[in-house]
């Protein structure tokens, strides 16, 4: 990457006492590992639209698709400030080149999903978005979001940092004069990465890529850009990785030796059968892709998607 890529945070996830008790959620993972390779750009909402620190608590109530922000002991209602205060905020955020957002989970004007929302009773339901994080999602639909909760899962962990860092080399090609060539150079790098989270996606870019030529350019990119964010938030899976690891064998068949040959279909085997992490098979091939000097597996994204130090594929 030319530039670290930009992303979004809830401030107390990087340290900063802003909470309603004036303490901070500090996510050293996000802080000390991600953070050599991004560049944050902080957000509490909260602060931001004037209440103090500390301050009473806060919750969701009513409606869970069209909640009300209320403080917790006094029933203030701050709905009305939120919205306009996260309204004008998603319209500055618009100038970031933002390629994703890491929320605070269960907060109400940040949690992404599951949030706590209060009933006439005062029974809560799981089934709540924070304000902000709603209002910044509907206005960014294709920027990947995740929350601090859920980033402890090594699944959803690796699938959100590959989906940033896949942005963001998007983002360099649409930086540049759009043409259709420069598209498919694009796409032919990103093949076997897209297939391992969605076949479907992958016959349809590859079809959407083939009629270039009969589209405009800027409608091509545009629909290039929605089916390669919606293929890749779709969950890679074992099952799906081991189909291109041995798509992937195939271009082997004429050069590994006997012993290599025998040494790699087992290396996947084990993988698929959850003996291995996937970075085994994969540092593998690029051992083979280095040695005998293979043109087309040395240019794919799905081999070297996000830095080796993430440590990413050591758990999935």
């Amino acid at each position: 990457m030319k530039e670290k890529i930009k992303l979004g945070i809830s401030t107390c996830l990087l340290g900063e006492s802003v909470r309603y008790d004036g303490g901070h959620k500090l996510d050293r993972f996000l802080t000390a590992t991600l953070g050599q390779y991004v560049q944050y750009v902080p957000v509490c909402p909260e602060v931001e639209c004037g209440l103090s620190i500390p301050r009473e608590a806060m919750h969701l109530e009513g409606d869970p698709e069209s909640p009300r922000l209320v403080t917790s002991r006094t029933h203030k209602d701050y709905t009305a400030k939120i919205l306009r205060w996260a309204r004008e905020k998603v319209a500055e955020l618009d100038k970031e080149d933002l390629c994703g957002f890491i929320f605070k989970s269960k907060s109400p004007s940040s949690g992404m999903e599951r949030v706590k929302v209060y009933n006439k009773k005062g029974i809560p339901v799981k089934k709540g978005r924070g304000m902000f994080a709603r209002i910044f999602m509907d206005h960014f639909p294709l920027i990947p979001v995740e929350e601090d909760g859920r980033l402890h899962d090594p699944r959803l962990r690796e699938n959100f940092i590959e989906r940033i860092f896949t942005l963001k080399r998007w983002r360099e090609v649409i930086s540049k004069k759009k043409t259709l060539g420069g598209l498919v150079e694009f796409h032919t790098r990103q093949k076997l990465l897209i297939l391992s989270h969605s076949e479907k996606h992958y016959r349809l870019m590859g079809k959407l890529v083939a009629r270039g030529k009969q589209i405009s350019i800027g409608r091509l990119y545009a629909e290039y850009e929605i089916l390669l964010m919606e293929a890749l938030r779709m969950k890679s899976t074992v099952k799906k990785n081991t189909n291109v690891l041995m798509h992937i064998l195939g271009y082997f068949k004429k050069q590994l030796v006997s012993d290599e040959k025998q040494e790699l279909p087992e290396i996947i085997d084990q993988y698929r059968n959850g003996y291995l992490p996937l970075i085994v098979p994969v540092t593998l091939i690029n051992h083979f892709v280095r040695k005998y000097k293979q043109p087309y597996l040395r240019e794919q994204t799905y081999l070297n998607p996000h830095p080796i130090a993430l440590q990413l594929r050591n758990h999935v």
